[in-house]
């Protein structure tokens, strides 16, 4: 029924097929997506006459400011100050998906997200801080504690922004919560203690060991067997892999004891100390990426087992 849309910051307009559509998209005043509730009205130029209509919450039967999909767990009237955060010390290089995707992750394995899915719904990035936006309140206070988090060889500061009066929110920092949750002191949302979506987010960073970084599970033999598809995924690693750092190398043995495995070179070892936090637990086609360290000796004899 709608046929276009046009967005414009914080609100959109939707025209619909006929005006009677349009009356009736007057009922999903109220809908839950992501995180809000939308305001669904006619624009103020609108001269017509009155439509009598109902809001998405009568039509559902649902409370006003709970999203059924979720359990109850979205609540509007959360006002975006309370679900916004600060984080600090960020590098170039951290991309807002990257961002979101790295503290969501996280958040989602030691259970600090209260729901499914990436508690994380919008990420800001301006020079080496940013912010992001979670979904309720209660996880924004939850996210607190990621304070500290290692990521791509610098250490985030999570905290609320300047704008936050609200009361002040006891939390621990990164290294607390992540031992909790080593210690089962923490326990996953998810029934049965299984994993949640996105996997296992990789412990906070070790000394760097090598400048070569190992990495299994992203590519199968089928991937490697044409010619021009190979030519494509060592151009996509390298474009992707340089992301992290100075690149020198990149091998992707096509036959032999390293078949189906990446082996990247960097300059230094903080470099591929940063390949490593960034790749480790990402998913390609439904398996997930392990990046470890390769020694130095081994790769320059080409030894790839």
């Amino acid at each position: 029924p709608i046929v276009n849309c046009r967005v414009n910051t914080k609100f959109a307009f939707v025209e619909c097929k006929s005006i009677d559509m349009a009356n009736k998209v007057l009922n999903l005043n109220g809908i839950p997506f992501l995180g809000v509730l939308l305001k669904v009205s006619r624009p103020s130029k609108y001269a017509g006459p009155h439509v009598q209509c109902k809001t998405w919450q009568e039509l559902t039967g649902v409370s006003v400011g709970i999203d059924p999909t979720v359990g109850g767990l979205l609540n509007s009237v959360d006002e975006k100050v309370n679900r916004e955060l600060f984080v600090g010390n960020t590098t170039p290089e951290m991309t807002e998906f990257m961002i979101r995707d790295f503290l969501g992750r996280a958040m989602e394995q030691v259970g600090l997200a209260i729901a499914p899915g990436n508690p994380i719904t919008a990420c800001r990035v301006s020079g080496k801080f940013a912010f992001i936006e979670l979904r309720s309140a209660q996880e924004a206070a939850n996210a607190l504690n990621l304070n500290n988090i290692p990521f791509l060889g610098a250490q985030l500061r999570v905290g609320r922004p300047s704008k936050y009066t609200g009361p002040e929110t006891p939390h621990g920092n990164w290294e607390d919560i992540l031992a909790k949750y080593m210690s089962g002191e923490i326990k996953l949302p998810a029934a049965g203690g299984v994993v949640p979506p996105g996997g296992v987010l990789a412990p906070p960073q070790e000394e760097p060991q090598s400048r070569v970084v190992e990495i299994r599970n992203m590519l199968t033999e089928e991937d490697l067997k044409d010619d021009a598809e190979y030519e494509d995924i060592a151009t996509d690693t390298k474009e992707e892999c340089s992301s992290f750092g100075h690149l020198k190398n990149v091998v992707i043995p096509r036959d032999g004891p390293g078949v189906t495995k990446v082996f990247l070179e960097y300059l230094t070892k903080d470099d591929a100390a940063k390949a490593i936090q960034s790749l480790q637990g990402r998913t390609f086609d439904g398996r997930k990426v392990e990046a470890t360290y390769m020694a130095e000796e081994k790769f320059e004899r080409e030894d790839y087992s």
